[in-house]
């Protein structure tokens, strides 16, 4: 895929640049060789058994805009910049946006490059292997604003018809993994009395943080326990430890420590209940920001230039976009999927579905060239 885009770059005259994160840069170069660049874009990793337009459709709808730009001969005052972050879902190395981390100096690039999958292989080494471990460098500072195309990957524009949104902002996230330790046992002779059962202790937190999902549901929230891991998890033998991966999530800054909150003072009662040791390992969060009202404003004018119908929305799925918005005024645009479906090989949108948050992409990234 990064070879077939790079390719695609080339040939529509950018260049190309690889970053020690893999993250890539297709650049096409402005008037004003001293004007900061305007950049566009969004990741090319999916979820397993995810779908072909998260992420994708924000990098190739970047790719089309310059295209479109070549195919008009218009030129712009800013470089426009396409990019592709790495490791923007975390299916394969945990935390998500790693990429985009690094480059907006959130995280360090060596220890990004130490994190291991789940065979033990290191990011630095499989950005090696794939021969993208870049030595480039782009700077925040090097940047005029970015801009995020995406499908919602949520039900409400499919639902109500509507065709483009402008993304005001970000749902609070909090994550949290939680680690179980029982003592592994005959499954046979073992009493029930005596056992201390790492899956029944993660049976009991999975509950639990379902309850406080339904708890917040009228106000928006949502919780979900999206892993499960077991060990030894064979045949005949009591498990004595279990690793549970939370996620809670808000659009009410500051609500979601709550819900964690919540969770946490729980642990006392799921301890007593499961006679297993139950403790939070790890946590992150992400999410609760604001995109820029400037950037903003402009996808709505765009929309309304062109006619679409166009709503305000948060976003509820983490984004590359929410760590640029702490360095630079970044906002994004949504399209329908159908139904709202996301991370399923069924996620689906049509060319008409696409097409004008495209535009939208296009007339937002020209005004404000035009407006700085």
């Amino acid at each position: 895929m990064r070879r077939l885009l790079q390719r695609w770059c080339e040939e529509a005259g950018l260049r190309v640049a690889v970053d020690a994160m893999g993250n890539m840069f297709a650049r096409r170069e402005g008037r004003n060789p001293q004007a900061r660049a305007i950049l566009m874009g969004s990741h090319l990793d999916t979820q397993i058994h995810g779908g072909r337009f998260d992420g994708v459709l924000g990098v190739l709808g970047a790719l089309e805009v310059i295209r479109s730009l070549n195919d008009h001969g218009i030129e712009t005052e800013h470089p426009l910049v396409l990019v592709n972050w790495t490791n923007e879902e975390g299916a394969r190395f945990e935390p998500p946006m790693i990429g985009s981390k690094v480059f907006c100096d959130q995280h360090r690039a060596v220890d990004a490059h130490a994190i291991v999958d789940r065979d033990g292989i290191s990011l630095g080494a499989a950005l090696d292997e794939i021969g993208y471990l870049g030595t480039d460098r782009l700077r925040p500072d090097q940047i005029d604003s970015y801009f995020e195309l995406h499908i919602e990957q949520g039900p409400e524009l499919y639902e109500r018809k509507v065709q483009v949104a402008a993304v005001t902002g970000a749902f609070d996230v909090r994550w949290a993994v939680v680690e179980v330790c029982g003592e592994n046992a005959h499954a046979g002779p073992t009493r029930m009395a005596d056992r201390k059962n790492a899956l029944v202790g993660a049976a009991a937190v999975i509950e639990a943080v379902n309850e406080i999902g339904w708890a917040y549901a009228p106000s928006g929230g949502r919780t979900t326990t999206a892993r499960l891991s077991v060990e030894p998890n064979l045949l005949g033998i009591i498990a004595h430890r279990a690793e549970v991966l939370c996620d809670f999530r808000h659009p009410e800054k500051g609500i979601p420590q709550h819900m964690l909150d919540s969770f946490i003072s729980r642990l006392g009662e799921l301890e007593a209940s499961s006679r297993c040791a139950i403790t939070i390992a790890r946590h992150w969060q992400y999410g609760a920001i604001d995109y820029d009202p400037g950037l903003t404003e402009m996808v709505r004018s765009a929309a309304r230039d062109l006619g679409y119908a166009q709503m305000d929305l948060l976003t509820v799925a983490g984004h590359d976009s929410m760590y640029l918005a702490g360095v630079v005024p970044a906002t994004m645009i949504f399209t329908p999927c159908e139904k709202g479906i996301s991370h399923n090989e069924s996620e689906n949108c049509t060319p008409e579905d696409i097409a004008p948050g495209a535009n939208v992409l296009l007339h937002a990234v020209l005004k404000r060239d035009r407006a700085v």
